[in-house]
């Protein structure tokens, strides 16, 4: 069966029939994860075994797991800082802060590998201008230049755990204040004042460090009338060819109100398809999730089945063997140190 292009989520710790039956069609590509979905390491390593018997080859299975308030797994994890301790850190010793960005990477791949998830949607390289709360401390940094840093570091830690790294929220959401979950926000910059935003992608693509971006659910509007995640000008002509970027691209969640002008959930997916996303993400709206990817069945688009192949994350231990690793206490104690030493609490 060929790999799907349609992202969803599943309704709690088990895969329940209805879940089953709508994995099984072909436009259905992926799972992702929340926090409803977990209760253990030993219950989701069960979860996401369901999952990967359902399509062959395996669903990919994905997670929001940044660390600060973007954690959706706790117990039985490492608690992870937002991502501006990172940028902080850095201000005070760069050595230190891309030793912890990469070990915070290498930890986020490696527990949720232990557990049998392919990727974690990070890291997230908005840049910090003050003005967004949905993203503020989720930004390393007001500084494009340390966000790219930090970033490829994090990235690094990732691949280095068997997983590859997805960058958010392309071009860029740090400097609107509008949280695209609830309401279509407007970029009005010129497009040479977005370049800062868009540097930190040019260098994570030109070092390989990414294996997908995410696009962001914002209209640049002196650049183009669509928001970026619909926009055939965005994934195209900039990311593909300016950019050159050869890896995936998803489209962040179709059921967020920032889409609501743009129709239902079928005409947002078409418009994404026609834009050239590879994925899109379709959570929390079961029905009309359900009957985009029943409509869309019969549409396979090969170079994005190829991109996506490449996402499924390597072998790795289990969470037993990770934990008692010399690789995983040596990583989880240096955070520990370096947040300790920072006045940031750690439990566990």
């Amino acid at each position: 069966m060929a790999r799907g292009f349609i992202m969803l989520d599943v309704a709690g710790l088990e895969l329940t029939s209805a879940d089953r039956a709508l994995l099984k069609l072909p436009s259905v590509g992926g799972v992702i994860l929340f926090s409803r979905n977990y209760d253990s390491p030993n219950q989701l390593v069960n979860l996401t075994n369901e999952i990967r018997k359902i399509q062959n080859p395996p669903l990919l299975i994905a997670v929001d797991h940044e660390g600060g308030r973007v954690q959706r797994f706790k117990e039985g994890f490492t608690e992870l800082p937002p991502m501006r301790y990172v940028g902080r850190l850095y201000d005070i010793s760069e050595k230190d802060a891309c030793d912890l960005a990469f070990n915070i990477g290498w930890i986020i791949g490696a527990e949720l590998r232990s557990v049998g998830v392919d990727l974690c949607f990070g890291p997230c390289v908005d840049i910090d201008w003050g003005a967004s709360e949905i993203i503020g401390n989720r930004s390393f940094h007001k500084n494009k230049h340390t966000v790219e840093l930090l970033s490829y570091k994090y990235s690094c830690g990732l691949n280095k755990a068997g997983m590859q790294a997805v960058a958010k929220h392309f071009p860029g959401h740090g400097y609107v204040v509008a949280d695209s979950h609830l309401e279509l926000p407007i970029d009005r910059r010129s497009f040479s004042r977005l370049l800062d935003d868009i540097y930190p992608y040019e260098g994570l693509i030109r070092k390989n460090a990414i294996g997908a971006v995410m696009m962001s659910h914002i209209i640049y509007e002196q650049v183009n009338s669509m928001p970026a995640s619909l926009s055939e000008y965005w994934i195209m002509d900039h990311l593909r060819q300016q950019l050159r970027f050869n890896g995936a691209v998803f489209c962040d969640d179709l059921s967020m109100k920032a889409l609501k002008p743009y129709g239902n959930l079928l005409e947002r997916a078409e418009l994404a398809l026609k834009a050239n996303c590879d994925m899109l993400l379709m959570c929390n709206n079961r029905e009309e999730a359900g009957n985009t990817a029943e409509v869309l069945s019969n549409q396979y688009n090969y170079s994005s089945m190829s991109r996506l192949a490449r996402l499924l994350g390597r072998k790795s231990p289990s969470k037993e063997e990770l934990i008692n690793s010399d690789s995983w206490m040596t990583a989880t104690n240096f955070l520990k140190d370096k947040l300790n030493q920072r006045g940031f609490e750690l439990k566990g």
